[in-house]
């Protein structure tokens, strides 16, 4: 049996996916603890995730 198995992600991707959703969920959660509603915090996080991606797709390397 071969095992010819790829991963679905790189490594790198992988990590820039999760300080983006790291972000996305700080950024939520302190929206809504300001005093926001729970449509206003996903919006933010998604903001957030969105703008992390792209800064941390550019900074590592």
């Amino acid at each position: 049996m071969s095992d010819n198995r790829s991963t679905l992600l790189s490594q790198r991707s992988a990590v820039i996916f999760l300080l983006g959703a790291l972000t996305a969920i700080g950024a939520g959660v302190l929206t809504f603890f300001n005093g926001g509603t729970p449509a206003s915090a996903t919006l933010v996080g998604g903001a957030a995730f969105g703008a992390a991606v792209t800064f941390f797709h550019t900074v590592i390397d």
